[in-house]
């Protein structure tokens, strides 16, 4: 039973440093696409009310957002690499740094994911309702730009999420067996030692 828990840490590890880095990733696409369609539409980004496609401020609203967002999802990855400096992918027996550690990477984790969540969910609606999406096709044919009214990038938070939300319950699954494991163990030295007196 052992070999089975100490082969799941390991991999509820990994599945917390790969999904911090898929955070970390797509923070730093999210706004490709807005990028490619609405910066060129804002003529003066001193004064964010010059714009050709009415809506198109959204390029700029997100700015702060995202910011935060990729130094989040850093963040996400130093808290899956303590796992590993803690060795809690390989250690026999969980001990306060462990499991401190376990903790610290679920709650920032699971913080991260939905405070994200609400806020790309938000600017979807801000830009499904907002964006004039004629004007955009009038300007990206005008100007030969590439056109897209696609919310595809920003639909990808949720994939996102699921995977980070696995990672968490893979985590909290572990900590849980090997504490269980572990008072079982006790459990087995103390009737050892009882018997033996």
């Amino acid at each position: 039973m052992y070999k089975k828990q100490m082969g799941f840490q390991k991999i509820a590890c990994m599945a917390a440093l790969i999904s911090a880095a898929v955070v970390f990733v797509y923070s730093l696409g999210i706004l490709t696409d807005l990028y490619d369609t609405l910066y060129g539409t804002m003529r003066n980004p001193n004064d964010l009310t010059q714009t050709l496609v009415p809506g198109s401020i959204i390029y700029y609203d997100m700015q702060d957002f995202n910011r935060t967002y990729m130094h989040l999802g850093l963040g996400l990855i130093l808290l899956a690499v303590l796992l590993f400096v803690t060795n809690t992918h390989v250690r026999r027996r969980y001990y306060v740094g462990n499991i401190v550690a376990t903790l610290l990477f679920c709650a920032a984790s699971a913080g991260v994911n939905l405070w994200a969540h609400a806020k790309i969910a938000a600017y979807k609606v801000q830009y499904l309702t907002t964006v004039d999406f004629e004007a955009l096709k009038s300007y990206a044919e005008m100007w030969k730009q590439t056109y897209s009214d696609s919310t595809l990038l920003l639909d990808l938070h949720i994939p996102v999420t699921v995977l980070s939300f696995l990672a968490v319950a893979a985590l909290v699954v572990n900590l849980i067996w090997k504490l269980n494991m572990m008072r079982s163990e006790a459990k087995l030295i103390a009737q050892g030692k009882g018997a033996a007196a």
